[in-house]
């Protein structure tokens, strides 16, 4: 009986010491690595639906609540219903005497500010008087349309997302007029165009990547109804010459251009214009 305990014993010590096999370490690492991608590719469909929830709630609703204005109306935002211009803001430029006597379609000088609400988003290059411009909320309550909720009841224009890093970025839309552009205009050099047009503040590089493929179908910063503000349509001289990339990478530190940025880091921002129909 004492021998058959101390068998037992050295076997159970024998099968303790023996641990795991190479097939089980094998089969736990390929288990966490499933996981670990799991989760990477997890991020990425997050980060895309928030996207497409940008588009569909946001950008989408925003243009809708514009051609609601027109329809309800009869003139773009801010324009003259008695003496319409067909332009943003159009009223305002058309009871300036001095503008009006000087007008000028090619010189930027004579072209009316932006529609916002409250201030004029970051990185834009038209300006915004508040008290003097028509506030951009204003007018969409006293035509009685309904905006997107936004950010909450009174920051409708602005909504909150995350970068790729974690961090907070803000989007503001703004609607203004551009110069047509023309050969030899002042405003070429700007790169604006395209007439009345959404101004999309606050966008990083990617989702600004992601709205032009949804709009667009691909991803072009100067080709088509969604374009990086500055750029020129078709810029380059050559008829039908390639696109051109968005000039930015989720690398880049905001305000930079420098592919230095670090994971903590807040992502760089680009400004979109993006044309609407009316």
């Amino acid at each position: 009986m004492k021998h058959l305990s101390k068998t037992l014993s050295r076997s159970l010590r024998s099968s303790q010491q023996q641990g795991f096999t190479l097939v089980e370490l094998a089969v736990v690492l390929a288990v966490i690595g499933l996981i670990i991608g799991a989760v990477a590719i997890g991020k990425d469909v997050q980060r895309n639906a928030e996207y497409t929830k940008v588009k569909n709630k946001f950008i989408d609703q925003w243009e809708q609540a514009y051609n609601q204005y027109y329809q309800r109306t009869g003139v773009v935002l801010g324009d003259s219903q008695v003496a319409p211009q067909n332009m943003v803001n159009g009223e305002l430029w058309t009871n300036n005497g001095a503008r009006r006597s000087g007008r000028n379609m090619t010189n930027r000088a004579v072209t009316p500010n932006a529609i916002c609400r409250a201030a004029a988003g970051q990185g834009m290059t038209r300006g915004f008087t508040s008290g003097t411009d028509p506030d951009l909320r204003e007018l969409m309550t006293r035509a009685g349309i309904r905006m997107p909720p936004g950010r909450a009841e009174g920051l409708e224009d602005r909504y909150v997302y995350l970068d790729s890093n974690g961090n907070p970025q803000e989007i503001q839309v703004c609607f203004q007029w551009n110069v047509p552009l023309a050969s030899g205009s002042a405003v070429n050099a700007i790169g604006e165009g395209a007439g009345n047009v959404m101004v999309i503040t606050g966008l990083t590089p990617d989702l600004a990547r992601s709205l032009d493929q949804m709009i667009d179908g691909k991803p072009d910063e100067r080709e088509g109804r969604f374009r990086r503000q500055g750029v020129l349509n078709n810029a380059g001289g050559a008829v039908n010459a390639p696109g051109q990339e968005w000039n930015r990478s989720n690398r880049d530190l905001i305000g930079t251009n420098n592919n230095q940025g670090f994971d903590e880091d807040q992502v760089a921002i680009v400004t979109a214009i993006y044309k609407m129909n009316q």
